[in-house]
């Protein structure tokens, strides 16, 4: 993990995130990376909403050949010759949606995650909002909608569930904001509760069918599709994690 000093002004909860983010408590292992892997950032923003502290979600467009209509956190696919992951996070937020860089400030990034059927790379960037302002969906034929959603509903017991994905994967979810928020995005969102020390007990035996909306057989959840400036797209949706040695950690910047 590469870890930024966490100056005053950010609250508890990020600071206990990025003690422990060496060791986020994922819920599976990832084998380790391929040669050929494709290198894609997230950006996990957090700030001080009217309803106290969120998190920024979008929701991808249904418009999509992959992942329509998903939850995801803003991201995508590395540019040749910008500073990964860091500057690829910052400029997918701003395509996505609207989110000027200036008024951010990254905390750390976390460890690796190697997603194997979609072959991607992908580093979760922690940051926070020192000016926050209202999100704007950049790019509508990507981005359908972006909500700063609260952490207290985040962490609501009745709002979260498992779900059971054609495929077979289950994995964690939550239904907030007229959302529910699946997969790659929920696994990094259960693990960064319980760092965070925000993570309250919930049902685990509520297991829920998912959706058809925007689930594209037969590929492998995790997967992308052929073609398309949106397969450049970071995973919005969990691989089925095989065991394997965990993956390597960012090295410090």
């Amino acid at each position: 993990m590469s870890a930024q000093p966490v100056a005053d002004g950010v609250p508890d909860y990020l600071r206990r995130l990025v003690e422990r983010a060496d060791d986020l408590p994922l819920r599976h292992r990832m084998p380790q990376a391929t040669r050929t892997a494709r290198r894609s950032a997230v950006l996990i923003l957090f700030g001080e909403g009217p309803r106290g502290p969120d998190v920024l979600i979008i929701e991808k467009s249904l418009h999509l050949r992959s992942h329509a209509g998903q939850p995801a956190f803003p991201g995508g696919g590395a540019d040749p010759g910008e500073d990964y992951p860091v500057e690829t996070a910052l400029r997918e937020a701003e395509e996505e949606a609207g989110i000027d860089p200036g008024g951010v400030r990254v905390l750390a990034t976390l460890p690796e995650l190697f997603l194997g059927p979609s072959d991607n790379l992908v580093v979760p960037v922690v940051a926070w909002w020192d000016d926050p302002r209202d999100v704007t969906v950049g790019d509508p034929r990507e981005v359908a909608r972006v909500a700063r959603v609260p952490l207290a509903d985040l962490a609501d017991p009745a709002n979260r569930f498992r779900v059971r994905h054609p495929a077979g994967f289950i994995g964690p979810a939550f239904g907030v904001a007229d959302m529910v928020v699946w997969g790659f995005t929920a696994a990094l969102l259960d693990a960064i509760l319980e760092a965070a020390g925000l993570a309250r007990p919930w049902d685990a035996s509520d297991v829920r069918p998912l959706r058809e909306t925007g689930v594209r057989p037969p590929h492998l959840p995790g997967s992308l599709g052929a073609g398309g400036a949106e397969d450049a797209a970071a995973p919005t949706v969990a691989d089925p994690a095989p065991d394997g040695a965990p993956t390597r950690t960012v090295r410090p910047r």
